[in-house]
């Protein structure tokens, strides 16, 4: 689960200026956030379903951010996709 203070550790970390907490990046890396820790609960609960649903719906709109990105700002989606380990 994200924490408070881990959300605002992953904004401060990926921010474009102080007080940004709506850019691509900051948006591309809670998620991303958000799915690896679904990653481990998948390996205790296979049968999860419903939160398996959660999670594709996560990653699609991580991916439309991540095409968004490459459209407008070639070089931002390149820093963030080395930043956050993301397989194109």
């Amino acid at each position: 689960m994200l924490s408070s203070e881990k959300k605002q550790q992953l904004i401060a970390e990926y921010a474009t200026h102080p007080g940004d907490t709506g850019s691509p990046e900051v948006q591309i890396a809670i998620l991303t956030y958000r799915i690896n820790d679904l990653q481990a609960h998948f390996k205790a609960n296979p049968k999860d379903n419903h939160s398996r649903r959660g999670l594709l719906q996560m990653v699609s709109k991580r991916r439309k951010f991540l095409n968004y990105l490459m459209k407008n700002d070639i070089n931002r989606y390149r820093v963030i996709i080395d930043r956050l380990n993301i397989r194109k």
